[in-house]
């Protein structure tokens, strides 16, 4: 799974609703470059369609968008969070298990403070599935967002040995140990993440026909 799998779904979508798509980047709106406000552009981009997905690296723009924009927007990527990701994830899912994921176990194995792992959280609670998270201790989530996971009847359970959390999975996530704009230190990071890494003896804890989809 990637980026371009949302992207894809994303124009897929809009194609069969009858309507297209445009994409604009970063280096193609005056934002980046020609001092133009957020408001100004988000005003601008609501005569340009009926719908607008925005991928950004800031909280803060993607809460100005909202406030300017006249039109629906779809957060694509923030800091905190990857919603469009994962809803393609559990199409993909679904689509391959031919069952709802409310039906399944989902594992993720990795870095469990980052926007992918927090729109999973949110989206286990949002349609009731079990959730095992196999993490070191100091990589776990932040306790706000596993306390409104809790608060919510969340299924959630953190475990720091990776072959209990991949035990009887139908699926299991991974990303990469680094991601984008991870400002840390890349060696010892590394190093934490020695033994929890997706590998056959940690695929074997896992169901026959269990499915792997990586954050490529």
């Amino acid at each position: 799974k990637s980026s371009l799998r949302t992207r894809l779904s994303f124009y897929l979508a809009i194609k069969q609703l009858g309507g297209g798509a445009l994409t604009l980047r970063s280096d193609e709106l005056h934002p980046t470059k020609g001092g133009e406000s957020l408001a100004d552009t988000a005003k601008i981009l609501s005569t340009y369609g009926n719908v607008f997905m925005l991928r950004t690296d800031s909280e803060k723009k993607l809460k100005e968008f909202k406030k300017h924009i006249n039109i629906p927007i779809i957060n694509g990527l923030s800091p905190s969070s990857h919603p469009t990701q994962v809803l393609s994830d559990i199409f993909t899912i679904e689509e391959i298990k031919k069952k709802p994921i409310s039906k399944l176990n989902i594992c993720w194995i990795g870095d469990a403070n980052n926007n992918v792992i927090n729109s999973l959280i949110a989206a286990s609670v949002k349609f009731s599935f079990n959730l095992n998270i196999g993490c070191p201790k100091k990589y776990e989530p932040k306790k706000p967002l596993l306390s409104w996971a809790k608060k919510n009847r969340g299924k959630i359970y953190i475990f720091n040995d990776v072959k209990r959390a991949a035990n009887n999975a139908d699926v299991i996530f991974t990303d990469k140990v680094i991601s984008m704009n991870d400002k840390v230190n890349k060696t010892k990071k590394i190093k934490d993440f020695k033994n929890f890494t997706v590998t056959t003896k940690i695929i074997n804890c896992a169901k026959r026909d269990v499915i792997f989809l990586h954050c490529l």
